[in-house]
């Protein structure tokens, strides 16, 4: 039988006479030819030791060798070669790099500026408020001398407001009320000597009569005879308020500069003895009367009140430290 050599072979699986596992076997012979291609294309191991090897050995050389390295001509050379273009490199790229480093230093920046204007603020109160604050501390110092000399025990209490000029009467409001111990007819003082004594009490607040109050009378003894007397005011405030002072014997006349201090009432209501009043600058003869009249000038400056203490009796619950008659305060 005659064979056509010029017959075009059927496809894999058209023919029903094709070999089974023929297709499978064409397969697996083309992927090994893939692996031996990719093969070809990775160095050899022995090629990866010997690289390895080769970089040790030119470190440990060039370590040992220091400045006389055989690579010291190389390295010299890439960096006269590659130096000016890392420096252009870095030029171009530094604006660009410390454009965040420039935000953080502005905040940084603003943040410490506001931080020195807040300390530049307390540090000017504080030079502002210097002399007040020190004036407070020499009247507080002085009040807890004040109990210890006198031996009585004191509220302190602060100057909140003048009476009004309408009421014709000179008295204070200060910021202690019967929730601090206080009531009416207690004695109030300061650093200085008598200031009045309490009229009115509200739970926080307390009013005080002083003693240039035209109605105010208060017992005093002059100290250098330690004569009896009554004082009064005379309704004027500041530096030409002046107390009268009548003694109860008409024929004894005191001395100038002599002191007065309170007779003290009894009980220690309205007025304790002792506390210092003011001094004599003045005698004089009243034309209707026989007596014989001083002019005292109060120790206390009723223009420039501040720091007050109230006595009252030891052991007084209060809702603020007391100042206790041996000077410690409770």
């Amino acid at each position: 039988m005659a064979v056509d050599l010029f017959e075009r072979p059927t496809r894999q699986g058209s023919s029903p006479g094709q070999q089974p596992g023929r297709g499978s076997k064409q397969r697996e012979r083309r992927w090994r030819v893939t692996a031996r291609l990719e093969d070809r294309g990775r160095p050899s191991r022995s090629l990866v030791v010997a690289l390895v090897l080769a970089c040790l050995s030119l470190m440990t050389l060039d370590s040992a060798a220091g400045d006389s390295s055989p690579v010291e001509p190389v390295r010299r050379a890439v960096g006269e070669v590659l130096g000016p273009i890392e420096v252009g490199a870095a030029a171009v790229v530094r604006p660009f790099v410390a454009v965040p480093s420039w935000f953080r230093t502005h905040g940084d920046l603003r943040g410490e500026i506001g931080d020195l204007q807040a300390e530049n603020a307390r540090l000017r109160t504080e030079v502002n408020t210097a002399d007040y604050d020190r004036n407070r501390l020499r009247e507080y110092d002085g009040l807890t001398r004040a109990a210890e000399d006198l031996g009585y025990s004191l509220v302190p209490a602060r100057v909140v407001g003048l009476g009004p000029a309408q009421s014709f009467s000179s008295t204070v409001t200060i910021d202690a009320g019967s929730q601090s111990g206080l009531r009416p007819d207690m004695t109030v003082l300061n650093n200085d000597g008598l200031v009045g004594r309490v009229v009115r009490v509200t739970r926080t607040t307390a009013t005080v009569l002083l003693i240039v109050d035209a109605d105010s009378v208060v017992g005093g003894r002059v100290g250098s005879s330690m004569e009896l007397g009554s004082v009064e005011g005379r309704g004027q405030l500041g530096s030409t308020g002046r107390l009268d002072l009548e003694l109860i014997d008409s024929s004894e006349v005191p001395n100038r500069d002599d002191a007065v201090v309170t007779w003290g009432s009894e009980g220690g209501a309205p007025y304790v003895a002792g506390v210092p009043i003011g001094r004599v600058t003045a005698v004089y003869s009243s034309l209707r009367e026989t007596a014989q009249r001083a002019v005292v000038e109060p120790y206390v400056d009723f223009a420039a009140l501040d720091l007050v203490g109230v006595v009252v009796p030891s052991g007084t619950a209060s809702d603020r430290a007391v100042i206790e008659a041996d000077g410690s305060v409770r």
